[in-house]
């Protein structure tokens, strides 16, 4: 092994070990060597390009990572291929943006084919960028293998699985309210649209609409959307509620609305007189007048009615809904199925009142042109029916609104033809297969995906956009002879043109000859929804049907997936609905759903606002270790959102990376300090290490197996959030613990045998260690690996740590006795450092007494079996330990008044003074049975807690405790033990400048203190026999300095600067 420097510098440490993974291309190479081991198969959802790797693709990439790492170090073979997602909506308003167009005629005018080219020339901007930040995160995935969804071999999977839907008859053309993007003009899925609301300002009228048999009495009605009008062709009514006709005593005028909605137009109920009570049934069937006069012809069709349905509610409104099937999915239904609309009337102007760009058609005579969203709209149209006198309130309201995710513009709801796949026909089949997956956290699957399933309607997926995979629907002119392609080669055999791309420009010039004597066939405009596409990856990544279809029949479904919680109605759906269709399976076994990531303020990460860290520069400073370690040691991982905090980041340095290179340099130190003094190579032996009897070996040797253990059973049940915390506190315990309380025997203290036998210990919990954390932590792994690997036969030395099996426990070394009694034993001295704390007594000030008091026996004897360590770490002279808890303990009971409340009702005002009553024997008997009876009821320790007080004088003693144990500090200073302490400060000062000055504790030196503090001078000439067993060599006294002097500083021991040390050869 070689030594190891004092200093660290793990980002540059980190660069060092990513081009030694070039050198010997180790992510290959280790899926090389895992070729024919069972296969553990992983999805990576496609990104897109066109914007740069964040936090959280930085999150979702170290959980995949994490874990197909650990399924590849416990025997399996694991494919990892990058994905970008390439076509739809992000890409398209880049170049919208950039070339100006606002328009579907902009782009014809432009000609589809240079649109095209222009989104595929952006499609890969910042693949780079991703290459060099998914690197520097260490996470190891096939990035030149990737799969692209605008690759001809995917594009044409995904015609395939379309082509097997049509055949099931699970695909059609209808006409449907759907969310449109104005911005985009397209519309958008369901699950698109609920991902970005935001509370606007928006006006809300209400408008009157006079009976056709009496035009003194009008309807009442309020909408939020008064461009929508122009195309009212109902109103709506709940035929169970109530409704009045009133008399409106300063508008002189009558109305009708719901009896319990009149607080919309009136505060009082002198505003206005009751002249007649309905119910919404007595309503149905009543005509009345429209608005606006564009549609009046409709009338014959059956409209301009009032209808009933059960939507309409009395909690806001007017009780009375303005019916615009065109623009509203209660609407549309409710017109549906009174039989004023049909879902075939694709061309009815009243239904096509807005065009593609959101501004009114030419049948809105008045308005034509103009934005149905715009400001200067509503105000016209608001002068327009207060010109007709319709206008009986207006004001503005504040509400939660749709906006697109990707302009970010508000949407709108509008009836479109458009191609849906049946999804309410396969729920049950859907929450079938979703009880088949596995889900951490399950909360996310039971509760917020099930319900999505449970109320999922039919999936549009066709978009009226340029950049996409094409639909491969050939249809006849009176729209009765649909043919779906499935490959190429169909397209081929049908229409004798043989493609290599499947875009647009590429393929819809192609016709293809009527089966049925109606002349030609030609394609559908439509191309398809991009979530279609990444829903299609399963199968479009392996080019499925056409190849691979051994391989993918033994690796569907996946093992394993994992995206962000806004994914559950995005890529975890759509993969679901195309899985369950084809196959009626899950597309994946298991699934890790992360919260967000959020800025240190709890806000949305913002560019503009750039309230977080560049993900680059943290990685710069601190590493791409201590970033994975941070992220997945949170509650992102439980799918809870995660405050980002740079100083956490930090804090995994200084807390868990730098304790551990200490403790690894420690050993490598003291293992090459052994060969040197024996003339001997270290071999690590295992059965050297099972043979130490030294409590504190078999204790770090059987909490490592405890470790590896439950780091096994957590990582197959995908509970990152447990086995992290572990992990990181066995590191603790290894550094502050076994370590720091077993220094001197490494040294040799103990004899060579004692200190072979420790280095062994130490040797092999550092390795399983490093093994272990390896798909965790991968660079520092990779760094403490190749030193300790030096030390191993040739046969065994691993190229990459990576490369190594994850290790299994040792049967032999478990020891969970062992195990219990050194966690009493920690337990007892951190009681009593937090009582030093208190009293502000400083460990470096030796205490006379501290007393454990439990009458649990065996938690005595632990203690008794180590109560060495107690003496040393709390720096006291005797630890005195007793069950006698009558003497010093006095037992309460505090109980959970809101439980017990709960539960026993009146009679809570019975049992809660008896509590305050009982005896310590009662108490006492209470702690070992976990019952006691009070006024016939049984309460367990679930209703109340036992607090332990201590009963003596704290003037100069400070209790601790918890519901076991009771400890007392007693505070008195020991002169001998106060030099002692001050001998040791002494020493730690020296140690510390020797160490400054790179010197080995072996160093033969000569070390001089000199000081005017007469009480500091004594302490250290009476400790002279113990500073040298510490280091090796005596401090002398001198009073000026020492000559061939090479180092020297200034210290404070008692008080400041109140001695020097002197270094000389």
């Amino acid at each position: 092994m070689e030594e190891v420097p004092q200093k660290i510098n793990f980002s540059e440490e980190e660069l060092k070990t990513l081009k030694y993974w070039d050198d010997i291309k180790a992510f290959e190479t280790s899926v090389k060597l895992s070729e024919g081991r069972p296969e553990y198969s992983f999805y990576d959802g496609p990104p897109f390009a066109t914007g740069l790797p964040h936090y959280g693709h930085l999150l979702t990439g170290t959980i995949k990572d994490t874990i197909t790492r650990y399924a590849h170090q416990t025997g399996h073979h694991v494919e990892r291929r990058f994905g970008w997602d390439c076509h739809g909506l992000p890409i398209e308003f880049e170049i919208d943006k950039l070339l100006g167009v606002k328009t579907k005629e902009d782009v014809l005018k432009m000609g589809i084919p240079a649109y095209n080219a222009h989104c595929r020339s952006i499609v890969m901007k910042y693949s780079t960028e991703w290459e060099v930040v998914v690197n520097r995160i260490g996470r190891w995935i096939d990035m030149k293998n990737n799969y692209k969804t605008m690759d001809p071999n995917f594009m044409e999977s995904v015609w395939w699985v379309f082509k097997e839907l049509f055949k099931k008859d699970l695909v059609y053309q209808g006409f449907k309210v759907m969310p449109y993007s104005i911005g985009c003009t397209t519309p958008l899925s369901n699950f698109e649209a609920s991902s970005n609301y935001k509370d606007v300002s928006d006006p809300a009228c209400v408008v009157s609409f006079p009976m056709v048999d009496d035009e003194k009495v009008s309807f009442l009605a309020w909408t939020t959307t008064p461009w929508t009008l122009p195309s009212n062709l109902a109103l709506t009514v709940n035929p169970k509620m109530e409704y009045v006709k009133i008399n409106d005593t300063k508008r002189n005028a009558q109305f009708i609305l719901g009896k319990n909605r009149t607080s919309i137009l009136y505060k009082s109920d002198k505003e206005f007189t009751v002249l007649e009570s309905y119910t919404g049934k007595d309503l149905i069937g009543k005509k009345y007048v429209p608005i606006f006069p564009y549609f009046a012809s409709d009338a014959e069709k059956g409209g301009f009615v009032v209808i009933g349905a059960d939507f309409v509610t009395d909690d806001s409104g007017t009780g009375i809904v303005h019916t615009a099937p065109a623009f509203g999915e209660d609407d549309f239904h409710a017109c549906l199925s009174n039989g004023i609309i049909k879902r075939d009337e694709f061309r009815r102007p009243i239904l096509n009142s807005v065009d593609a760009n959101g501004c009114f058609t030419s049948d809105i005579t008045d308005f034509v042109g103009m934005m149905v969203k715009d400001a200067e709209t509503t105000k016209q149209l608001s002068i327009y029916i207060k010109g007709k006198n319709r206008m009986v309130n207006s004001a503005n309201i504040v509400h939660s609104y749709p906006y697109c995710w990707r302009s970010d513009t508000p949407l709108i709801y509008k009836a479109v033809g458009s191609w849906f796949v049946r999804v309410e026909s396969i729920r049950d089949k859907l929450l079938a297969n979703n009880q088949k997956t596995y889900w951490v956290p399950d909360f996310v699957k039971e509760k917020r995906f099930a319900n999505w399933l449970s109320n999922a309607t039919d999936w549009a997926v066709s978009r009226n956009r340029y950049w996409g995979t094409p639909i491969p629907l050939w249809v006849s002119e009176d729209g009765q002879e649909v043919v779906a392609i499935g490959s190429i080669e169909e397209l081929f055999e049908l229409s004798g043109v043989r493609v290599t791309d499947l875009h647009r420009e590429s393929i819809d010039h192609i016709t293809i000859p009527s089966k049925q004597g109606k002349g030609t066939l030609r394609r559908i405009e439509d191309v398809f929804d991009c979530w279609f596409e990444s829903g299609s990856m399963p199968y479009a990544q392996q080019h499925y049907p056409f190849e691979n279809k051994d391989k993918f029949e033994k690796i569907f479904p996946a093992h394993f997936i994992a995206e962000g919680l806004d994914q559950t109605r995005g890529w975890f759906y759509t993969l679901l609905v195309l899985s369950t269709a084809l196959f009626d399976k899950p597309p994946f076994q298991n699934l890790i759903v992360n919260g967000l990531v959020l800025a240190s303020d709890g806000k949305k990460m913002s560019k503009r606002l750039k309230n977080y860290p560049d993900p680059m520069e943290v990685v710069s400073k601190y590493g791409a270790d201590s970033l994975r370690l941070y992220l997945i040691n949170s509650p992102v991982v439980k799918a809870e959102p995660l405050k980002f905090q740079e100083k956490g980041v930090q804090d995994m340095i200084k807390d868990v990376f730098l304790p551990w290179f200490n403790a690894y340099r420690f050993f490598v130190q003291n293992a090459l300090r052994f060969e040197k003094s024996q003339n001997t190579k270290f071999v690590p032996d295992i059965n050297v290490a099972l043979k130490s009897e030294n409590v504190m070996d078999k204790w770090v040797l059987a909490s490592c197996q405890s470790l590896i253990k439950f780091v096994r059973v957590e990582m197959a049940a995908y509970r990152l959030y447990t086995v992290v915390p572990k992990l990181v506190r066995f590191i603790e315990d290894l550094t502050n613990w076994y370590v720091r309380l077993n220094r001197k025997r490494f040294k040799g203290s103990n004899g060579d045998a004692d200190c072979l036998s420790s280095l062994n210990i130490l040797y092999e919990v550092l390795m399983t260690v490093t093994i272990a954390m390896g798909p965790f932590t991968p660079f520092f792994t990779e760094f403490i690996y190749q030193n300790l690997k030096k030390v191993l036969p040739k046969e065994k030395q691993m190229d990459s740590v990576h490369y190594v099996l994850f290790p299994e426990p040792i049967e032999a070394a478990f020891n969970t006795r062992i195990e219990e009694a050194v966690s009493r034993m920690q337990t007892v001295i951190e009681l009593g450092r937090a009582a030093r704390d208190r009293r502000t007594k400083p460990i470096k000030h030796p205490l006379k007494d501290f007393m454990v008091i439990t009458e649990n026996k065996q938690y005595l004897d632990d203690l008794e079996s180590l109560k060495s360590y107690i003496l040393e770490e709390l720096n006291i002279q005797n630890v005195v330990l007793t069950s006698d808890e009558g003497s010093f303990v006095v037992v309460t009971a505090e109980a959970d008044n809101k439980r017990l409340g709960a539960r026993l009702k009146t009679d809570f005002k019975k049992v809660s003074p008896q509590i305050s009553k009982l005896t310590n024997e009662q108490l006492r008997a209470f702690q070992k049975t976990g019952e006691i009876t009070i006024e016939g009821h049984v309460l367990t320790t679930e209703d109340l807690k036992i607090i332990r007080k201590y009963s003596g004088d704290t003037t100069n003693n400070e209790p601790s405790g918890n519901d076991e144990i009771l400890t007392v500090l007693e505070l008195t200073v020991d002169k001998e033990l106060f030099e002692r302490g001050l001998a040791r400060e002494v020493i730690n000062r020296v140690q510390r400048l020797r160490k400054k000055s790179g010197l080995n504790f072996d160093d033969n030196i000569q070390m001089f203190y000199s000081t005017k503090d007469q009480e500091l001078k004594q302490a250290v000439e009476n400790n002279q026999a113990f500073i040298k067993e510490i280091i090796l060599f005596p401090v002398q006294f001198s009073e000026t300095v020492p000559s061939g002097s090479f180092a020297s500083e200034k210290v404070s021991i008692v008080n400041d600067n109140d001695a020097e040390i002197y270094l000389t050869h």
